[in-house]
């Protein structure tokens, strides 16, 4: 008999899916992600896990979206995962003020319409599914720090009211219908991987082109705001010791300290000998219509009960991502 663990993980080709599926794939696990159908290639964060010499036989892509029901049905009857990890979303603060309907519906109700999935597959199967659901920091809103399990969500986008109302329907399902269903509150994670939208790697990018001659200016929103950061592949792991745990549960995950954007950008100048001021510039375009001044985590919850530790500091993601962003800068001025 094949014991071997099954997960399916939908958003699998963002940044925290695919550090989530190598995780997976080391432990042994059949790693099954969710992919949306576009005209554009967007598995490029897998592709190394799906080609070549190191592609895995264990790991599997399947089109299908938040949005529709009947996919997720489908896809639960055909895998028939052991674990299931949603990190599918519209994930951008901005674009969600832009695109408020559609960020409920993917954001918040899709995880309604996969939490009701595995309360259908679990009746008509037998089997029993661990859920984990990505909350996020940004839940909190304007609530002072530092921000722990306990906080009262204040929520300042709609991208926050679309994962608050996750949140709470996780608690509803479990609750409800005993599902094993977990909520991760993730402060911010970056790494290389990190979309070129998001203004860490915005920065990256911009400071290594700019060390180069590529690129003249960085034009940014509130550098006043501050964000406790940490490395993407240290919160993975928390996910998956919240469905390791014997009962589901809430946990926020965060390093515990906070930075301003301009610090941010400090050290990322400074690790390529620049002084960002000479190449910074705010642009009123990029202010939220409302602002989130400092969210800083308490994770002290998930450090006594999963002996979760984060092994990365911020100098550490810094030059992670600058050195990485340094070598695509460099393919660039090659050509």
């Amino acid at each position: 008999m094949n014991n071997q663990k099954i997960a399916l993980i939908t958003g699998v080709t963002g940044q925290d899916g695919s550090y989530l599926a190598e995780l997976l794939l080391s432990k042994g696990y059949a790693v099954h992600g969710l992919v949306r159908r576009t005209s554009l290639h967007n598995t490029s964060r897998v592709d190394h896990l799906l080609v070549g010499k190191n592609k895995n036989e264990d790991f599997y892509l399947h089109y299908g979206d938040l949005s529709d029901s009947g996919a997720l049905r489908n896809i639960l009857d055909k895998v028939r995962p052991n674990e299931v990890y949603n990190l599918g979303a519209q994930s951008h603060v901005g674009v969600s003020f832009k695109q408020p309907e559609y960020t409920a519906d993917v954001t918040g109700v899709g995880v309604v319409r996969l939490l009701d999935a595995i309360r259908s597959f679990q009746g008509n199967s037998g089997d029993t599914v661990r859920f984990y659901q990505a909350g996020s920091s940004e839940m909190f809103g304007s609530a002072p720090p530092r921000q722990h399990e306990g906080t009262v969500f204040q929520p300042r986008s709609p991208y926050a009211c679309a994962k608050a109302y996750a949140h709470y329907q996780v608690k509803n399902y479990r609750e409800s219908y005993g599902i094993f269903a977990a909520n991760g509150i993730l402060f911010n994670h970056e790494s290389p991987r990190r979309g070129e939208n998001f203004v860490t790697r915005k920065i990256t990018r911009a400071a290594t082109r700019i060390k180069l001659g590529l690129q003249d200016k960085l034009y940014l929103g509130n550098i006043e705001a501050k964000r406790d950061w940490g490395f993407a592949g240290d919160y993975v792991e928390a996910m998956w010791l919240m469905l390791q745990h014997n009962e589901p549960d809430d946990f926020c995950v965060a390093r515990g300290e906070s930075i301003k954007v301009s610090d941010f950008l400090v050290l990322v100048f400074e690790h390529l000998d620049l002084d960002w001021n000479e190449y910074v510039e705010i642009d009123a375009s990029n202010f939220r219509p409302a602002e989130v001044t400092h969210l800083e985590g308490d994770s002290t919850k998930i450090r006594e009960v999963l002996g979760w530790e984060p092994k990365h500091d911020i100098h550490d993601l810094v030059n992670m991502m600058t050195s990485e962003d340094m070598k695509i800068a460099l393919r660039e001025s090659d050509k």
